[in-house]
């Protein structure tokens, strides 16, 4: 059955996205269930960190990360990009901020599936940005 997003899906998938910051800042890895299905995958490879499957490996990375993980998580610009039934997918940009006081830009592509009245993430990947313009500026500096 196609689940058409209501303004409350937009709402909750919002919500369940930025919750994700506060869980992770404040520590509350006992909070993950809140954010993700059980068997998410959240993909930290383009980072560094590798790929975690399921709620305890994912809280198990970032306990094994300790003081490698950022002290701030900023969530800005979600759009939900698709939908299908009950899954959704969306992309956000985020600004991470590290213990030493570097910033750094990535992009979060999730898959949410709508389980028991609640969206969570079942699928989450991140992506640096590593240069403006996405590269963009690079191509045009080689046509001229």
């Amino acid at each position: 059955m196609l689940h058409e997003l209501t303004t409350e899906d937009h709402r909750a998938i919002d919500r369940t996205l930025a919750l994700a910051g506060h869980i992770f800042d404040l520590g509350e890895l006992d909070r993950l269930e809140e954010i993700f299905t059980p068997e998410a995958v959240y993909d930290l490879s383009d980072v560094g960190a590798g790929t975690f499957e399921g709620t305890a490996a994912i809280r198990n990375g970032a306990l094994a990360l300790g003081a490698g993980n950022p002290i701030a998580h900023r969530l800005t610009n979600i759009v939900i990009t698709g939908h299908e039934d009950d899954q959704a997918t969306a992309q956000s940009k985020g600004l991470i901020i590290m213990a030493d006081g570097s910033v750094g830009s990535v992009t979060h592509r999730d898959t949410l599936r709508l389980e028991n009245g609640s969206w969570r993430i079942s699928r989450r990947v991140i992506l640096a940005q590593r240069t403006p313009l996405g590269g963009l500026h690079l191509t045009h500096a080689a046509e001229r």
